[in-house]
C-alpha cells in the first residue's frame, strides 16, 4: 500500500532546506546540561555508562561527558565515561564542556592523556549586551579569554568548539568579530547557543544564515552547532529548523531536562527526524532510553509526554477507538497505527492502546476484549459500558475483568 494514498504530507512542501541525504549529527547533552536541572539527580557512574549504550543504540553520534572542571565528582565521572567509551569500543564521539579558562581545560586534557580517548572541548562564554553589561565585560576581554583557552586546548591536542552563550541576543558586529577570531585561532567548530530560549524559527533562520556566511567567507572547514533551550516552548521546532537551515550538529537532552524549563528534548528531535525521513537508525530503544534517564535522574515522565509518556498511544474516546477498530478489521496495521496518531507507535516498539471510560463506546469495549482474547457477546459489552458510564475515569483492568467474571457467572 502506498502511504501517500491516505496521508497528504504538507510538511514536505517548500521546506527550509533538505534534511534527507545531508550529513548532520546530534549531540546528547543529558549528562551535562540535562543533569543541571534543579529537579534532577546526578546518576551514578554505572547508570551513566548504561545511558551511553542506549544513546548509541538510537544512533546518536556524540555525547557530552560533563564539565570536568566543576569539581572532583564531575572529573571522576567524566574520566570513567571516557574509559567506558574506549574500553567498550563505543562509537560515540565524546565532548566535554569548559568555561573559557585554561583551568577548566586542564582536567579534560588529563582525561584524554589517561584514556587515549579523544574529547572535543566545548568552551563557552557569554556575548550578549545584557551579559556584557551585567558582568562588566568588554568584547576585548572576551577575545582575550577565548584566545587563551583555544590556544591552550590546541597545544594539548584537543579539538575546540567555541560556544557563545546567549548568541541569539548578541549583536551581529560582536558575533562576527568573535567568531572570525575563533576561526583564525584554529577552532574547528562554532556553536550558536539559544541559552535562554529566546529564538523563534525566524530568528533561527536569520542567525544561522548570518553565522554560516561568516564561516563561508573564511573558506575554513569549520562546523556549526545549534544549542537550544525551551523557555518559549520552541526548542524542538528550532532545532529542526536549525538543521534545515544548515547547521551540522544540534544539541538536546533526554526528556528536555535542563535548567529552568529545560533544553530541546532530544527524544522529540529524533522522533521528528525519523518522521521526516532524515534519521535512519532504529528508534525502538528510544523509549527504554527515556525510561532509564527518568529513573536514573529521578525525573518523572509526564503521562502526556510524546512517544514515551503513558498516554502517548492511549485513548478512551469512542470515536477514536471505532476508527482504530475499523482499521484493524481491514487487516491493516499501518492504517490502525496512523488513523488517530501522527506518530506511529510501532516505530518505538509500542502499540495503540484502547481504554474504556465514560466517553467510550461499543468499539472501545470490543477492542479491549479482543486484545486480551476474551470471548464476548452484546450483553457483556453492554454491561461493561454501563459500568464505564458511571466512572469518573478509565476503568482499570481489574474492574473490567470483574464485570467479565460476573457475566460468566464465575
Amino acid at each position: 500500500m502506498d502511504e501517500h494514498e491516505f496521508i497528504y504530507d504538507w510538511n514536505h512542501l517548500k521546506r527550509g532546506g533538505p534534511l534527507s541525504g545531508r550529513r548532520f549529527e546530534v549531540l546528547d547533552e543529558t549528562l551535562r546540561d540535562g543533569v543541571q536541572s534543579p529537579s534532577a539527580t546526578d546518576p551514578t557512574i554505572a547508570e551513566k555508562i548504561e545511558l551511553l549504550h542506549l544513546i548509541e543504540a538510537v544512533g546518536i553520534q556524540a555525547a557530552s561527558l560533563g564539565l570536568p572542571g566543576a569539581g572532583e565528582r564531575a572529573y571522576e565521572h567524566a574520566l570513567a565515561l571516557a574509559r567506558a567509551i574506549g574500553g567498550q569500543r563505543l562509537r560515540l564521539k565524546p565532548t566535554c564542556a569548559a568555561r573559557t579558562t585554561t583551568k577548566d581545560i586542564v582536567p579534560i586534557a588529563r582525561i584524554v592523556q589517561a584514556t587515549g580517548v579523544g574529547i572535543e572541548v566545548y568552551t563557552f562564554i557569554g556575548s550578549s549586551p545584557i551579559r556584557l553589561y551585567t558582568q562588566d565585560w568588554t568584547v576585548d576581554l572576551l577575545l582575550h579569554h577565548i584566545e587563551e583557552a583555544v590556544r591552550f586546548a590546541l597545544q594539548e591536542g584537543l579539538e575546540v568548539c567555541v560556544v557563545l552563550e546567549d548568541t541569539t541576543r548578541s549583536k551581529p558586529q560582536v558575533l562576527e568579530r568573535i567568531f572570525r577570531h575563533a576561526i583564525d585561532l584554529g577552532a574547528k567548530r562554532l556553536c550558536i547557543a539559544d541559552t535562554v530560549g529566546y529564538s523563534t524559527p525566524d530568528g533561527v533562520h536569520n542567525i544561522v544564515r548570518f553565522v554560516t556566511s561568516i564561516i563561508q567567507s573564511t573558506g575554513a572547514p569549520v562546523r556549526l552547532d545549534w544549542h537550544g533551550h525551551n523557555d518559549r516552548g520552541l526548542a524542538v521546532a528550532n532545532a529542526i529548523y536549525a538543521l534545515e537551515y544548515g547547521v551540522d550538529r544540534v544539541h538536546g537532552t533526554a526528556l528536555g531536562m535542563g535548567e529552568r524549563v529545560g533544553n530541546a528534548a532530544l527524544d522529540q528531535i529524533l522522533v521528528n527526524l525519523k518522521l521526516l525521513d532524515a534519521w535512519s537508525a532504529d528508534l525502538k530503544a528510544l523509549g527504554r532510553y527515556c525510561e532509564a534517564v527518568s529513573k536514573a535522574c529521578g525525573f518523572p515522565i509526564p503521562a502526556n509526554y510524546p512517544m514515551s509518556g503513558r498516554d502517548a498511544f492511549r485513548t478512551g474516546t469512542g470515536v477514536h477507538a471505532a476508527a482504530i477498530l475499523k482499521a484493524k478489521k481491514k487487516g491493516d496495521d499501518y492504517l490502525a497505527d496512523r488513523i488517530y496518531s501522527a506518530v506511529p507507535a510501532s516505530l518505538f516498539g509500542r502499540h495503540q492502546e484502547v481504554e474504556i471510560s465514560q466517553v467510550s463506546g461499543h468499539a472501545n469495549v470490543v477492542y479491549w476484549l479482543e486484545a486480551r482474547q476474551i470471548p464476548h457477546d452484546e450483553a457483556l459489552v453492554t454491561a461493561i459500558l454501563a459500568v464505564a458510564k458511571q466512572a469518573n475515569g478509565v476503568l482499570g483492568e481489574a474492574e473490567v475483568l470483574g464485570v467479565v467474571r460476573r457475566h460468566q457467572g464465575v
